[in-house]
């Protein structure tokens, strides 16, 4: 597959604009279960637009955004420049660039399968004091609860470029293996977007898996996720279904 800092370097004005955030309720959990509080200082390790970093810094934390990938980051640093508790870092998960045990989170939005894990753990491990916890987030689509769901994964199904090994990628992605037995945790938040036509076309366009414009495959995939849509409107909008997957834990044991 395509270098993973490079996939999304042509998506982003589309996924700044149409891919889903974060429920909140990831930040009751954590100051439950993990102790986080507003002095907790959080390595979002491939912060791309920020959307995982936005959630933080809004509960008042201070926010190391780590992304490698130059078009992301600078999305990120736009998104994110009301909050002067936010730094913007050109640095990888396998090399932080951070100091030794600074974090008391490390977390991960939508990016922890691009990782090389067997790097990024003992990177994790450095950068992390010692008591600190690691919070591995995806917001994935259940093809199986909506029928509008399942028409856009036919969707790719059909004109993905790499779709079944990116979602491959998800589904094994080692997160449980990445953790020590029995010290890691999860949690599941049903989340859901409204979209307009040009709101859903948007959502798969920025995908990295989807044709660009110069593909053959381009033009029917649209025309085909027409379909989907007005098959679904109500009043020219669909309900997007996700469900936003959290993994918590430690790496100490």
């Amino acid at each position: 597959m395509l270098d993973p800092t490079k996939r999304f370097s042509n998506r982003v004005e589309n996924y700044l604009k149409f891919r889903p955030r974060y429920p909140f309720g990831i930040i009751s959990l954590l100051e439950k279960e993990c102790g986080l509080t507003r002095d907790s200082l959080i390595a979002d390790i491939g912060s791309g637009t920020g959307f995982l970093s936005e959630l933080f810094l809004a509960n008042g934390n201070r926010v190391l955004g780590i992304e490698p990938n130059a078009e992301m980051r600078a999305a990120g640093e736009r998104l994110l420049s009301a909050y002067a508790n936010f730094t913007s870092i050109d640095a990888t998960a396998e090399a932080t660039t951070l100091p030794d045990h600074s974090a008391d989170f490390v977390t991960a939005g939508q990016a922890f399968h691009w990782f090389n894990r067997e790097a990024a753990r003992p990177e994790f491990a450095r950068i992390l004091k010692p008591d600190g916890w690691i919070l591995i987030v995806w917001n994935t689509f259940p093809v199986d609860r909506s029928e509008l769901v399942a028409g856009y994964h036919e969707v790719l199904l059909r004109f993905g470029t790499d779709y079944r090994d990116v979602t491959r990628e998800i589904d094994d992605s080692g997160v449980k293996e990445f953790f020590p037995p029995g010290v890691w945790k999860t949690a599941r938040f049903d989340y859901q977007q409204t979209f307009d036509w040009e709101g859903f076309k948007g959502r798969l366009l920025s995908a990295s898996y989807a044709p660009t414009s110069d593909s053959p495959n381009y033009e029917p995939m649209l025309r085909d996720l027409r379909q989907v849509f007005d098959s679904h409107q109500k009043n020219g909008t669909v309900i997007f279904d996700y469900d936003t997957e959290v993994y918590y834990g430690k790496l100490d044991g």
